[in-house]
């Protein structure tokens, strides 16, 4: 089962070689990683999507509470989660092939962020399973170049990760 955790750190040097070292050393594979500065610039937040069992991910949340630059860790359950993943493709296109490929565009809800008299390159932002189902569909037309951004993912609600952290 695929567990999502988000963990507040320390913005400083050698903190994500510190964390994927952890995973490394256990023989945890991290299917997604994403790291970004917080509105605090001295924070940074890691989403990190693992699949494993409840027991790993417990492990790996006592284990990542023991490392000094770790300020938080929280698994965000499975039905409290807004995950998203962004991607960008770089297409070949004809053409005669544009207007299609602009269709799955606007159905699927991408931008067209790049033409060039050969490409198209397109931007999407959704679900890890709808970024699978629109690389899918660009398939057929010779994708030349595909980059996603890993999982970024926050919790439901009004609960944040920090609210005990930091007071507003």
């Amino acid at each position: 089962m695929k567990h999502t955790i988000s963990v507040l750190v320390e913005n400083h040097a050698g903190v994500l070689s510190k964390i994927s070292g952890l995973f490394s050393r256990r023989g945890f594979n991290i299917d997604s990683l994403a790291v970004g500065v917080t509105e605090d610039a001295g924070i940074s937040r890691m989403t990190i999507v693992v699949d494993g069992d409840d027991y790993l991910v417990e492990q790996m949340e006592k284990q990542l509470n023991k490392l000094i630059d770790v300020i938080k860790v929280k698994t965000i359950t499975p039905g409290q989660i807004i995950a998203r993943e962004l991607v960008l493709v770089k297409v070949s296109s004809t053409a005669a092939q544009r207007g299609e490929i602009m269709n799955i565009a606007e159905i699927m809800g991408a931008s067209i962020i790049d033409i060039s008299p050969t490409t198209l390159t397109l931007q999407f932002a959704d679900t890890a399973e709808q970024v699978d189902l629109f690389e899918k569909l660009l398939r057929q037309y010779k994708i030349r170049e595909v980059v996603r951004t890993g999982t970024v993912a926050l919790e439901k609600g009004v609960d944040t990760i920090d609210q005990k952290v930091r007071k507003f």
